[in-house]
Parts: structure tokens; sequence; C-alpha cells
């Protein structure tokens, strides 16, 4: 069989749904399902919904040919379910072609389903207070490029927990409960400190940067956290375009007078503003006309395959779109020499990613930038 010859260790065949379902009841979880969902109709989405909500599939391959509408709805209701389209193959099944789309799972070993709800559940909200208040949340910077020149224009700050017994956590597995526990103005606030300490070292090594921090649409609610930042800039002694403040797009589908306020008030101050994941919410071009950003992040998702006539649509129409509204692009998740040159040829100006340039401490970002003074 194909896939054993591509070195898959386990593989289960079900000739229906239910008994697909049965099969991996039993086993707890798989990696990848391969299955024609047109062909199996209503039943395939319903099994699929099924497993995803047990935890039990992550990823799916299509077999057989859809119509473009059925493809593009099939892979927005994945995503919606937390299941990667890996990709289609049209039958019948050529060797070359399932092994190119079977490389972009990403192979991380599955955990045992009474472990996963264990490290699925937040830290308490004593474990983040104590965090804050020992200053384990950390700043850590990635760079953003011009791409067609590849000269550096600007920074963005990340959060990062330092947990003295679970390492280095990532936003995913804090930020949800930061949030509930109604810190996440507290967080934000170190997280600014640390970026306007570095910047004011750069500025004193002769270098000056534009620096981009995540916010919460919930956080420009009030009007206290704009307070804080332009007394913040004050204290640095440095101009609001220094800064740049990205917002997820579907943050804005309920916006508040007051977040609409803030939202002017930072622009005033000559902050930027940037709409972040854009592609994946739903916001309409009447919304994008009315708020006052300049930049779209194009989310990173939309540009992995753009040898694909939808991706590189999204690509142009999101180019068109942000030259016609006078804002800037920065395009996400450049993972390769390929995508990096070819977004160039497309003519994107900005771009951001793991091929580009890592996250990094403060410490590491001053190295990296002395070693980039350093090369011919």
């Amino acid at each position: 069989m194909q896939l054993h010859k591509l070195g898959m260790s386990e593989v289960l065949q079900a000739e229906h749904c239910e008994q697909a379902m049965a099969r991996i009841e039993r086993l707890g979880c798989i990696d990848i399902v391969l299955c024609d969902l047109g062909m199996q109709g209503g039943d395939s989405l319903r099994f699929l919904r099924k497993s995803s909500q047990a935890g039990m599939v992550r990823s799916v391959v299509q077999c057989g040919e859809l119509e473009p509408e059925l493809r593009r709805g099939l892979g927005h209701l994945l995503a919606l379910m937390g299941v990667k389209l890996l990709g289609e193959l049209a039958n019948p099944l050529q060797s070359q072609t399932l092994q190119r789309v079977l490389k972009r799972y990403n192979h991380r070993r599955h955990l045992p389903r009474s472990l996963v709800a264990t490290l699925q559940d937040l830290p308490s909200e004593d474990d983040v207070r104590r965090g804050l208040a020992l200053g384990e949340f950390r700043a850590w910077f990635q760079p953003k490029f011009a791409m067609p020149s590849g000269e550096l224009a600007g920074i963005e700050a990340l959060a990062r927990w330092e947990h003295p017994s679970r390492g280095l956590l990532l936003p995913e597995s804090f930020l949800a409960a930061v949030l509930a526990y109604d810190l996440i103005d507290e967080m934000f606030k170190q997280l600014l400190e640390q970026g306007l300490g570095l910047l004011g070292m750069l500025r004193r090594d002769g270098v000056s940067l534009e620096l981009a921090f995540n916010l919460h649409a919930s956080q420009l609610a009030q009007c206290e956290l704009i307070d804080e930042i332009q007394r913040a800039l004050r204290r640095h002694d440095l101009p609001g375009s220094t800064l740049l403040f990205e917002l997820a797009e579907n943050g804005l589908l309920d916006m508040q007078f007051t977040t609409l306020e803030s939202l002017l008030r930072l622009r005033m101050m000559g902050c930027g503003l940037a709409i972040d994941d854009f592609g994946l919410g739903f916001s309409s071009l009447k919304l994008l006309c009315q708020v006052p950003f300049n930049q779209i992040k194009l989310e990173g998702e939309c540009v992995q395959n753009l040898w694909d006539p939808r991706s590189r649509a999204v690509v142009s129409s999101t180019l068109a779109l942000a030259e016609a509204l006078n804002m800037s692009v920065v395009i996400e998740g450049v993972s390769s020499q390929r995508i990096r040159d070819e977004l160039v040829r497309m003519g994107c100006p900005f771009g951001q990613g793991f091929y580009l340039a890592h996250p990094m401490t403060g410490h590491g970002l001053r190295q990296w930038l002395e070693g980039q003074a350093g090369q011919p």
C-alpha cells in the first residue's frame, strides 16, 4: 500500500464513517484522515465534527476533486473545527503527490487524551499573579523586513512567560487565562516598559526602529490604557510614531464607540494601527473604511501555497485593497526562500516569518543587530 511505502507506521481502513469513528475511538486519536468528503456527503462532515470535538483527528486529506466553492467552504469549516486541510488529491492517487501533501503535516506525537485535558487547563489566577509580580512575563522581539531590499523595517513584541517549572510558555498556553482574570493590561504594561527600555538602548546604539505590540480589543473599551501609553512615551522621551498597535480582525466586529475613540486617540498621538490576522475574520469593506488603521497584516496561512490560484487571489486582492485605502501591507508566515521570492515578485512590500528571523530576547536582538551591522 502506498501509505506504508511512504513510512506511515499504522494505517487504518474503514468502508464508511461509522466504522471509521469506531476504529478511531478504540485507538484514541489519529494524525491524518484520507477520505472523499464529496462522496460521503453530510455523513463525512458529521464524522469530522464529532471526531474533532473529541480531539481525535488533527488533519484531513481530501481524495477526489471538489467544486471550487465546496473546496473553499470545506477549508474554512475545517479551520473552525481546528482541523488542518493538508490538500486535495486527484484520483488515481500518485505517490509523489501524496508524499508532498503528507509532508505538510506537523509530526508532533499525540499525548493520551487523559493527559491532554490536564495540559489544556488554564493556569490558576494565583500563578499568573505570581508570575506578573516576579517579572516572569517577558517581551521577545521578531523583526519585520522590507522584502525587496532585505532591510529591517521594525520589530514586533511578543509575550512569553518564563515559567519556573513549565519552561518558556507561548501565548496559546496563558493568554486565555490572562484575559479571564482581567490581567491583560497589567501584562501589557510590563511588556510595554520592557519594549520602550529596549528602544532606548537601541537609540543610544544609533538604531531607531518602529516597535509593534498586540492589543486585545477589550483593552480599548476604557481610556486608562491610552493614558498609560502616553505617559510611558513621555517617560522614555519617545514620539508616538515609535509604536504600532496590532488588533486582530475578529475583535473589531462588535466595536464599541469607546474602542473607536481609543483608536482615534492612538492615531492622533502618532501611533500606527494594524489589522492583524487579516483574512481569518469577516470584517466588511465598510468597516475597513471607517476605522483609523494604516496597516494590514495578512495572516500567514494565506501564503503557504502561493501557487494555488486562490491563495494568489487573496494576496493580490489584499494588496489592491490596501493601496486603495492608503494602507501598508505586512505578510506574515514567510517560511521559505521560495515564498519570499514569490511574494517579492507579486509586489509585497513587507514581510515577517521564521525564514526571515525568529523571535528573540531583547539581548538576543541586540546581538543579532550587531551581527547584521557587521555583514558586508
